[in-house]
C-alpha cells in the first residue's frame, strides 16, 4: 500500500508492532495451553486438570509436584505472592496469597507434597 507523502510522490506505508505487544503477545500465547488444560475452578481458583476432590476445599493432584508448581507459576503471576509453610522432612507446601481475594472467593492456596501424593487445599475468604 502506499499514500500521498507530499504533491506527486507516493512513499510505502509501514506497520510495525512495538516489542510490547509482541511480548505479550508471545505471554498470551505461551499460557493458553497450561489455562486450557485447568477444567476446574474452586471459588474462583484454576485447578490443574484431572484434580479429584477428596473433602471440602481439599484435591488431589494426579501430577508430580513439579508440574503442578509449573503450572501455578503459569497461571499466576508473581503478583500472586508464594511463600514456603512446612519445614519438615519428606514434605513440601507452598502458599499462594491472592491478593484480589473478596468475601467467596479464594484468599489463598496451599500446594503440598507428603508420601509422593500432591494435594491443594483452598483457602476461601470468609466475611
Amino acid at each position: 500500500m502506499t499514500a500521498a507523502a507530499g504533491t506527486g510522490t507516493r512513499e510505502a506505508l509501514t506497520v510495525t508492532l512495538s516489542p510490547r505487544y509482541k511480548a505479550a503477545l508471545a505471554g498470551v500465547l505461551a499460557i493458553l495451553p497450561v489455562l486450557a488444560l485447568a477444567d476446574l475452578r474452586v471459588a474462583g481458583v484454576l485447578l490443574p486438570d484431572g484434580a479429584e476432590k477428596v473433602a471440602e476445599n481439599r484435591y488431589s493432584i494426579p501430577k508430580s509436584w513439579d508440574e503442578t508448581i509449573r503450572f501455578y507459576r503459569l497461571t499466576y503471576p508473581p503478583r500472586y505472592t508464594r511463600r514456603p509453610i512446612v519445614d519438615q522432612p519428606g514434605v513440601r507446601a507452598v502458599h499462594i496469597d491472592n491478593p484480589d481475594a473478596k468475601v467467596g472467593v479464594w484468599e489463598g492456596v496451599n500446594i503440598y507434597e507428603a508420601k509422593g501424593e500432591v494435594r491443594i487445599f483452598v483457602l476461601v475468604k470468609r466475611k
